[in-house]
């Protein structure tokens, strides 16, 4: 694969997930725990996030644990169905981010034409991902990127706070993105 097609593809993602750490590590302690919404969106990207650079996605193996639980047991603020089996920091949900930016970066750059014909593939059921690993990354840098403007949005919209906009990766100057 071409190093100049990786190194934008890594410039775009590793922005998208500068932005998700930076929105959740800026985020007012109290904030990030007291606005459930906001809290599970946080934990879905982070999850998520990590779930879909996971090939195969059999072997994914999350960092914070969390349960499945039909639609009458979810709390109403959250988004799917993975409830986290405790409320967890801010600074673990961040740590668990840096973590995957790390990996997502080992991907992008370790791929080669011979990886992408391999496949992110859940199962053989009917709405089970079945993707070329280019098209996996791509979904999940838009995933990560519609999260982090809901969490972007949220702030605004509540405590009129907005955080920093990354053209390309490393464009966000914090101690927390590494």
């Amino acid at each position: 694969m071409d190093k100049s097609i990786k190194e934008i593809l890594w410039n775009q993602f590793g922005a998208s997930i500068d932005m998700l750490i930076n929105v959740i590590s800026n985020s007012p302690d109290d904030y990030f725990i007291t606005h459930k919404r906001f809290y599970y969106i946080a934990f879905h990207s982070t999850i998520f996030l990590d779930y879909y650079l996971t090939i195969p996605p059999s072997d994914f193996s999350p960092i914070l644990s969390f349960t499945q639980k039909e639609p009458e047991e979810r709390p109403k603020e959250a988004i799917d169905d993975l409830i986290p089996d405790k409320i967890y920091s801010k600074q673990e949900i961040v740590a668990y981010l840096q973590q995957s930016r790390e990996k997502c970066k080992q991907i992008v750059h370790s791929l080669t034409d011979e990886k992408l014909k391999e496949r992110f593939k859940e199962g053989d059921e009917a709405n089970d991902m079945d993707f070329p690993i280019l098209e996996i990354l791509l979904y999940n840098l838009r995933h990560t990127q519609h999260h982090a403007a809901q969490l972007n949005m949220l702030l605004r919209q509540d405590i009129d706070k907005h955080s920093e906009w990354s053209f390309r990766v490393g464009d966000i100057k914090s101690e927390v993105i590494k």
